[in-house]
């Protein structure tokens, strides 16, 4: 029993060590509304066990980018890939992005529960955003006018949206409505029979109706086998390879609880 004390002592004692790498005696997070939920998950379980602070902001990506560069953040959650322009920042300051895959998302397409429509082409999505389709009844819908909802322009979500439906360069409509969060996309839809908006997997419930791209859903294995085509990775990065403490809350996505945990918020493990 005494040893089991000691040991104990001793195990607490690491973890609540500051590494060189952690900001203010704990570990800060800042970036992405999609990875929020997995990281403020490993963080209630990583202070349950390690008993390690672990502070979770959801700025947005491009906001967790800056964070890292700027060194007010020892992880940046991010649902895209750091950007040239971005990196080429973090080099003049001396910071290494690293980046640490830690889910694979799908990015849904998702209507009102009202809406018949059951599935669009990329091609017809892209015109929906463009502004060139304009009414449902030109995608085999009702005749109604589609009230298109994006995100914001720092948002991973709607980074990685133009990427992978609308392309290099093409602009989103100016009539569509801007929301802050995944949430405040799914609570506009949900509350509006003419909308369309796009959502990280682990935000979709009955409240929202997901419609298939190109004739694939997205599921677990669409997404992990790229058939589903608007997936992506999600990533934490760090400055250079982790160590200490921050280490440790990265090596969590590669474990049998982590893993455990990202599948329960509807991601999908690595």
């Amino acid at each position: 029993m005494k040893m089991k004390r000691i040991l104990l002592l001793l195990s607490v004692l690491l973890f609540a060590s500051v590494d060189a790498g952690a900001v203010g005696g704990g570990i800060v997070i800042d970036g992405s509304t999609t990875v929020g939920p997995i990281a403020k998950s490993f963080a209630a379980y990583f202070k349950n066990r390690y008993a390690v602070p672990v502070t979770v902001s959801e700025s947005g990506s491009g906001n967790g980018a800056k964070g890292l560069i700027n060194g007010t953040c020892d992880i940046a959650s991010m649902s895209r890939a750091m950007k040239g322009r971005e990196i080429a920042a973090a080099a003049t300051k001396g910071v290494n992005p690293v980046a640490h895959t830690i889910a694979l998302d799908g990015i849904a397409i998702v209507v009102h529960p009202s809406n018949p429509v059951a599935g669009l082409t990329r091609a017809q999505i892209a015109s929906i955003y463009e502004g060139r389709i304009i009414s449902w009844k030109g995608v085999g819908g009702p005749n109604a006018r589609i009230v298109v909802i994006q995100r914001e322009s720092n948002s991973g979500t709607q980074g990685s949206f133009g990427e992978l439906v609308m392309g290099k360069g093409v602009q989103i409509t100016r009539n569509a409505e801007t929301q802050a969060s995944n949430g405040a996309v799914k609570n506009r839809v949900s509350s509006t029979p003419g909308a369309i908006g796009f959502l990280g997997m682990g935000f979709v419930d009955r409240s929202v109706k997901v419609i298939g791209v190109n004739g694939v859903r997205p599921s677990l294995s669409a997404i992990r086998n790229g058939s589903y085509p608007v997936s992506r990775p999600l990533y934490m990065y760090t400055n250079g390879q982790p160590t200490g403490v921050v280490k440790q809350f990265i090596d969590l996505a590669g474990t049998v609880e982590g893993k455990r945990i990202v599948g329960e918020l509807g991601f999908i493990a690595q």
